[in-house]
């Protein structure tokens, strides 16, 4: 584990011996981090928040409250995952063999969310592995999320399906006309590529 003291680490957390926890990040009460997991620097993890083991967070992150975060996800830098999110690891989920043995880790294989950098995952919102989720998208709270979300995409429903587009500020777009958009908090202005929304150039 990295220098704890550069960290702040609640009473009651269980954090594995073999983690790593960056400088300045924070591990509040009943959470618990598992071997191998990564956590950057300066993150936050909520009051029973549950990172799997080897997953990896980026810098700044925040998993709030009771949020669940299973091996193998990444997350990239600047990621929210709100309370009660889920990211789940098995596409096909079952207790125990076909001869009703309890399957043991090597009878299944984890699949992991990925989420780029600046995104976030609204609360209760369920994402099903091997789901990635694009740079600076937004996931609405409750949402069921089965497939991938492309950059800058805001998704509401269950399953989840596009409703528009955010930038960085996290604020709906505006739609400037000429498949270009402009968030009305910074000015910020991005341009339509493919399926997906990029910073114009300039």
């Amino acid at each position: 584990m990295k220098d704890l003291r550069a960290a702040h680490i609640a009473a009651t957390a269980d954090i594995d011996p073999r983690a790593s926890i960056g400088a300045g990040t924070l591990v509040w009460d009943l959470a618990q981090v598992r071997e191998e997991a990564r956590l950057g620097v300066q993150c936050i993890i909520g009051r029973g928040a549950y990172v799997g083991p080897g997953v990896v967070l980026g810098d700044r992150c925040k998993v709030q409250n009771h949020a669940l975060v299973y091996e193998p996800a990444v997350l990239g830098d600047g990621v929210f995952i709100g309370p009660a999110a889920v990211l789940t690891n098995d596409l096909f989920p079952r207790a125990v063999t076909p001869t009703g043995e309890l399957k043991r880790a090597e009878d299944w294989d984890a699949v992991g969310v990925v989420v780029g950098t600046g995104a976030s995952v609204g609360a209760r919102a369920v994402c099903i592995a091997p789901a990635r989720i694009g740079r600076w998208a937004m996931v609405a709270a409750g949402a069921v999320v089965t497939r991938d979300v492309p950059d800058h995409a805001l998704v509401a429903g269950v399953p989840a399906r596009r409703v528009g587009w955010v930038g960085r500020a996290g604020v709906p777009l505006e739609d400037a006309g000429g498949g270009t958009f402009r968030c009305p908090r910074t000015g910020e202005t991005y341009v339509e590529r493919g399926d997906g929304l990029e910073p114009a150039a300039g």
